[in-house]
């Protein structure tokens, strides 16, 4: 099957013919807002499709704009419904992704979409979105993981907030958890603390959420909040953890976490990259280096404190010293 050429004042059309050569994935190609948009002939590989790369190479900064795209958008749209026809729904999608940006670019004609492309592309969106969700949840307990955290943060910087509080919080001793009863009581436990800390967090910092840092570790961010309302929040959950019935899951069985806090600035350096993290993780061994089951935060004057009953552990400032100048292979 091929499809004749469409040139500028042209329509494609298709007639029947020997067997096509295999068509490359090709990306969708990013359509800028610009009036003067670049040739997609080096982003599609349509070589199975006589005549498109004539329109595809057509000059689109020429004096005639809307007929360049006009063109344009044809071609695409013989691609797709040639694709479509062989049942490969995704490379249609994307020439028909490639169609409908060039008409939102002018004064392009509409592309005539057929009705079983159209919901062939309304199935693919959504199984799209589906992946992308996906991709930014951790399997095994359902709440956000580190790809969607560290998008999070990066949005928050470029949303312009002031400043962003976030927490580490890590189950303490968990693999003698795994070691003692198993490790399908250990998922469980991780399960179950996701939702004792989302619900610490949804009641009071709507724009907040939860997210699997890594193995037994949790990142908490909470958006807007003050220093002093993010560590009440943090010590509500450490206290809502120590205070649950885990005998539950297992006989004896006891959960703590501990905890980092801390408030940084968006609008400086260390808002950007993994860096962000870096003083919430010193936090965090402080909580553990004194003792556990505690939060362990900064001061409007930069001491390191620890937060509820834990208030009254000695050697905090001692500890704290000694992390900030030990570089840390583990915990």
């Amino acid at each position: 099957m091929f499809v004749r050429g469409s040139t500028a004042g042209r329509s494609p059309g298709r007639v029947s013919a020997g067997p096509p050569a295999p068509v490359a994935t090709p990306p969708a190609p990013e359509i800028s807002g610009s009036s003067r948009p670049t040739s997609a002939a080096s982003t599609f590989d349509t070589a199975p499709i006589v005549g498109i790369d004539e329109a595809l190479r057509l000059d689109a900064a020429t004096d005639d704009d809307g007929m360049a795209r006009a063109a344009q958008a044809r071609a695409h749209e013989a691609a797709a419904e040639v694709l479509a026809d062989r049942g490969d729904w995704r490379k249609a999608y994307q020439h028909l992704r490639a169609a409908m940006a060039l008409v939102h670019l002018g004064d392009t004609p509409p592309v005539r979409v057929p009705e079983q492309l159209r919901r062939e592309v309304d199935r693919l969106r959504r199984e799209r979105a589906e992946a992308r969700e996906q991709s930014r949840r951790d399997s095994l307990t359902a709440t956000w993981n580190r790809r969607y955290l560290d998008e999070r943060l990066s949005t928050l910087r470029d949303e312009g907030h002031d400043a962003v509080c976030v927490a580490l919080a890590d189950v303490d001793h968990f693999k003698q958890v795994n070691d003692t009863y198993g490790h399908a009581v250990g998922d469980t436990v991780l399960r179950t603390l996701v939702g004792l800390m989302r619900a610490g967090v949804d009641d009071v910092v709507p724009d907040g959420f939860c997210a699997r840092y890594g193995g037994e570790e949790f990142a908490l961010v909470l958006p807007g909040s003050s220093d002093t309302d993010a560590v009440a929040v943090c010590e509500a959950v450490r206290a809502r953890i120590e205070e649950h019935d885990w005998s539950a899951l297992a006989p004896e069985l006891r959960i703590t976490v501990s905890v980092g806090l801390g408030c940084v600035d968006c609008g400086g350096t260390r808002a950007e990259g993994p860096g962000l993290l870096d003083d919430v993780d010193e936090l965090l061994y402080v909580a553990k280096r004194t003792g556990r089951n505690a939060v362990a935060y900064r001061d409007s004057t930069g001491e390191v404190r620890l937060a509820g009953p834990a208030a009254g552990r000695r050697g905090v400032p001692g500890v704290a010293r000694a992390v900030a100048g030990t570089a840390r292979s583990g915990r």
